[in-house]
């Protein structure tokens, strides 16, 4: 434990992004909001990280920190400035080169369930409540934001969160896609660990791929991109192909480097 509110670290070849401020239950400060780019500028340039974890110390997140709003939306300028750093910090992570993986505990509410949204795949346990509350604050959900909760829920449940603001147990949110695993609270850090270091044995470059594509198309494109056509036609030169090739041939398995 520090006193830094947000930080990473590696634990294998994993890299656990965690929100440390349990005592406000992981409340996401506008210090934690500008600091998360450059962290996950960091963990991309670590070639050994093959997946994220997001996580908060004891639970997941309160959401955005309620008691800083007479600061930062005192003005038009300081809620314009404010309102990119949430946008910039999101951006951040749904951006990262690795799959990255919501380990969601207690309560992931507002902007700490956008930060949820903005990770690949969430894993919650069984007394998780999760919601997003702009219509208890007089408050409007960015496009962005909105975009990933539709494209996770689809829109008429998009629309009822957003319309009641309620909270949901973990049960509910796994029957509607928000959540992908729920699990008992003692088991489910086990899972996401579990599975994230079965990402590990895969190939950085097929993972990469996946990832890229999948946001491609959910963005609108319906056909290869440079970006996409680079990816795939890649994988074909690749180290990682040859040496999966390889071990399939052996009957062992792989060992692939990372990106």
């Amino acid at each position: 434990m520090t006193d830094t509110p947000i930080r990473w670290f590696r634990d294998g070849r994993l890299a656990r992004l965690r929100l440390q401020r349990p005592a406000r239950h992981n409340a996401i400060s506008a210090v934690m909001w500008r600091a998360l780019p450059d962290l996950c500028r960091e963990i991309d340039a670590d070639p050994e990280v093959a997946a994220v974890i997001v996580e908060g110390e004891g639970v997941f997140s309160a959401g955005a920190d309620i008691t800083e709003f007479g600061t930062v939306f005192a003005d038009a300028g300081s809620t314009a400035a404010y309102n990119a750093a949430v946008r910039a910090g999101l951006a951040a992570v749904e951006a990262l080169d690795r799959p990255s993986i919501a380990l969601v505990r207690g309560l992931c509410v507002g902007g700490g369930c956008g930060l949820a949204l903005a990770c690949d795949l969430r894993f919650a346990g069984n007394t998780a409540r999760l919601g997003i509350t702009p219509s208890r604050l007089g408050l409007a959900y960015s496009f962005a934001d909105t975009r990933r909760l539709v494209q996770t829920v689809g829109p008429a449940r998009a629309k009822d969160m957003l319309f009641s603001g309620r909270l949901m147990d973990a049960a509910e949110a796994l029957a509607i896609g928000l959540v992908d695993r729920v699990l008992p609270d003692g088991e489910v850090e086990a899972a996401a660990l579990g599975y994230a270091g079965e990402l590990a044995e895969r190939a950085p470059l097929s993972l990469r791929a996946a990832k890229r594509m999948i946001e491609t198309m959910m963005a609108g494109a319906d056909s290869d991109t440079a970006e996409t056509a680079a990816l795939y036609e890649a994988a074909y030169r690749s180290a990682d192909f040859r040496e999966g090739q390889t071990a399939f041939a052996e009957r062992r398995p792989p060992r692939f480097r990372g990106l």
